[in-house]
């Protein structure tokens, strides 16, 4: 039997002693915990190198590389200089092995987990490696080593920093363990403590090892990510109580003891009789193979992951900025001549947060908050101006986003509109972006079909196929365009309307290919046929102007407006209580989602912002939805994704809220009347003409 020990720095209420296979090789492992005292420690190593095959060191400062450089500590390699005559460890190239691996198994297999996440380490010099791995997934990363090691109350916020760091003050720290330069003045200790603990509150993942936070509350630690190592049942269930959501364990758990990486090493060097060193990654690849050990991801409370995204939005007019303050008090007392220059100053103002959104939760168990963000610009500054201008407030935005941890970022409203609809802002935006268009095209057919079926006044086949017409204004449009080739498919006739002629007959062609047997027909004026459709959607930007008579639309008909601003004001809507008019298909959250209101009802998102939410939940950080021709095939895998993670069409809104059963019962009730008296006006005429018909065969004969 083969005999390993463990002398660490730390506690000694973490000895073990326990007998184990390893390797085909039978073991004694012990550890010895020395409180911190050095003295102790170099005692037990001259001790043990004749009692043991191979001793490891713990809570030691390990040598380190940052950059190209390579580091000593020099009491670190007194104590190994103390071992003659057996192998001695401090398991550093098996933990660079496994830290590496920890990293990038957590991210395959969470699905893409490190992804822009706020990271600090508390020990950077030390775990450079790990954190030039992170920094492939984020640059979020700051290190609280200045404030740890030397008490300087600033945090380094990237690797070049760490490189000088670690340059300037090796040194000082090289003699020294960990706790012999932290500051053990009272008041400055305190105040380090704090600066690292509102770092701390900041991060999504916490890089440290399980001493470093012990201090930590449900603040600091509740809904955190923790990189750590050697994990045991009984932190596991402190971690739990406060509050962690993850925890990744570099360390594989190979025995019933939680021993920790150097045991690990030493043990596989004892098994193959081999000295520090000797030992290449080869050598570890196989006997890792071997072992079938690998990073441990543990839930202290069972699965639960949050993802995090942003999305755009903006005031649709003036009266917008009465919901945000101080403008809100202006807006109430300001003559209309300072309003439009309070709307003009504001396409210039800087990207602000407008809503935390929290409380989003999928079947699934993945969780999402975010971050609506707003840039001051109503439709009508937007437009007035270039592209280049809301693409500047857009990236800016966008690197609001990501300072803030956010992994993807939706646009919504006009600045999804502007320019090449999201293309430049994809390529040029540090965050994958998406418009949002294929889940609002899919939302609006969802809720008109939802509303037809509901009113009961069109007949639908055994097949699903509504035996009616349907019409899209604005057809030859991002959103407009998906919406004619999926209603092609779902109605018998459709009629696309768009001002551009060349453009629609492309469009024919296109969906003539995909659906051979559609029935279509083309118009520039959305006012002719109107009378005859049963669904229609309306997709322009045209900013509020008119784009339809509704007088002249039929009774009972479902208008599904899915522009922002609407097509259809509310004073038109009011001209006609016997149309359905819908704000498109707004979709219902799950979970019990906070957030401030943004003219819907509690729980209920815009398309174009679920599609962000939607996303986030999924782990597909990615460049979405982009560009004015929507692939029809993201319309379906969007509303897929949407069904798994728990969206649903929201109650049916329109200009005045939310469509209640009576509502829809009155509006089915009027469009019956109004349909009856138009089948009466017209059984006169046709009376009348046979009467004449009758009249002229009698003066004929």
């Amino acid at each position: 039997m083969k005999t390993v020990v463990s002398i660490s720095l730390g506690s000694d209420e973490l000895d073990y002693d326990f007998q184990t296979s390893l390797l085909n090789q039978k073991f004694r492992v012990l550890r010895i915990g020395t409180n911190k005292d050095l003295e102790k420690a170099e005692a037990l190593v001259k001790e043990w190198q004749d009692k043991a095959d191979v001793i490891g060191l713990g809570k030691v400062r390990e040598h380190y590389s940052v950059g190209t450089r390579n580091f000593v500590q020099k009491t670190t390699r007194q104590l190994e200089n103390l071992v003659k005559k057996i192998s001695v460890t401090t398991g550093s190239m098996l933990r660079g092995i496994l830290h590496e691996w920890a990293i990038r198994h957590t991210q395959i297999a969470q699905n893409n987990f490190f992804n822009n996440s706020r990271v600090i380490f508390f020990n950077g010099v030390a775990n450079y490696k790990a954190a030039n791995v992170l920094s492939e997934f984020t640059n979020n990363i700051s290190f609280a080593d200045p404030v740890i090691q030397l008490g300087v109350p600033k945090l380094l916020t990237s690797l070049r920093g760490l490189e000088l760091y670690a340059a300037g003050t090796h040194p000082l720290n090289k003699w020294s363990p960990p706790h012999v330069l932290s500051p053990s003045v009272a008041p400055v200790k305190e105040w380090n403590r704090f600066i690292v603990k509102k770092a701390s509150q900041k991060a999504d993942v916490i890089a440290a090892s399980y001493e470093d936070i012990e201090h930590f509350s449900l603040e600091e630690l509740a809904g955190k990510t923790l990189l750590t190592s050697t994990v045991s049942d009984a932190r596991l269930e402190t971690l739990r109580e406060k509050g962690v959501n993850m925890v990744v364990d570099i360390c594989p758990q190979l025995f019933d003891v939680n021993v920790g990486v150097n045991v690990i090493e030493a043990m596989i060097l004892a098994a193959l009789n081999k000295q520090q060193g000797e030992l290449t990654h080869d050598d570890y690849l196989e006997i890792l193979e071997t072992l079938e050990a690998e990073p441990r991801i543990l839930y202290p409370s069972g699965y639960k992951r949050v993802n995090r995204f942003a999305f755009v939005i903006h005031p649709l007019s003036q009266q917008y900025f009465r919901n945000s303050k101080p403008l809100d008090f202006i807006a109430q007392f300001s003559p209309p001549v300072v309003m439009n220059t309070v709307e003009k100053a504001m396409a210039y103002a800087p990207p602000f947060v407008y809503s935390h959104v929290k409380g989003i939760k999928s079947p699934t168990g993945d969780e999402a908050e975010g971050w609506l963000i707003s840039v001051g610009g109503t439709p009508k500054e937007i437009m007035s101006h270039s592209p280049e201008f809301t693409y500047r407030r857009l990236l800016a935005a966008a690197e609001l986003a990501k300072k803030m941890g956010a992994q993807i970022m939706g646009l919504g409203a006009f600045t999804k509109v502007v320019g090449d609809a999201g293309v430049t802002v994809a390529k040029r935006a540090p965050l994958p972006i998406t418009t949002g268009n294929s889940y609002s095209a899919s939302g609006a057919l969802w809720a008109a079909n939802d509303a037809a079926r509901r009113l009961g006044l069109v007949d639908i086949s055994k097949k699903g196929k509504v035996k009616g017409n349907a019409m899209v204004v604005g057809a030859t449009g991002a959103i407009g365009s998906v919406c004619a080739r999926l209603l092609a498919k779902a109605v018998e006739e459709i009629y696309l309307v768009a001002p551009e002629s060349a453009k629609l007959l492309a469009l024919k062609e296109a969906i003539l290919q995909e659906t051979p047997e559609a029935t279509i027909h083309l118009s520039t004026n959305a006012n002719k046929n109107l009378g005859d459709m049963d669904i229609i959607v309306t997709a322009t930007s045209g900013a509020g102007k008119k784009i339809l008579d509704i007088m002249k639309v039929k009774p009972g008909c479902v208008i599904t407006d899915v522009a922002r601003p609407l097509d259809i004001p509310a004073s038109e809507v009011a001209k006609r209580p016997d149309v359905l008019v819908i704000e498109s298909g707004e979709i219902e959250l799950p979970g019990n989602v906070q957030m401030k209101n943004i003219g819907l009802p509690d729980n209920v998102a815009y398309a174009c912002l679920a599609e962000t939410i939607v996303l986030a939940l999924e782990g597909r950080y990615e460049n979405f939805t982009l560009g004015r021709n929507i692939e029809w095939e993201k319309v379906k895998e969007i509303y897929q994704m949407g069904l798994k993670h728990g969206m649903k069409l929201a109650a049916i809104s329109g200009v005045s809220g939310v469509y209640s059963d009576e509502d829809l019962a009155r509006i089915r009730k009027f469009a019956l009347e109004a349909r009856s008296k138009q089948d009466a006006k017209k059984r006169p005429n046709v009376l009348s003409m046979n009467k004449r018909k009758a009249t002229k065969k009698t003066a004929t004969s």
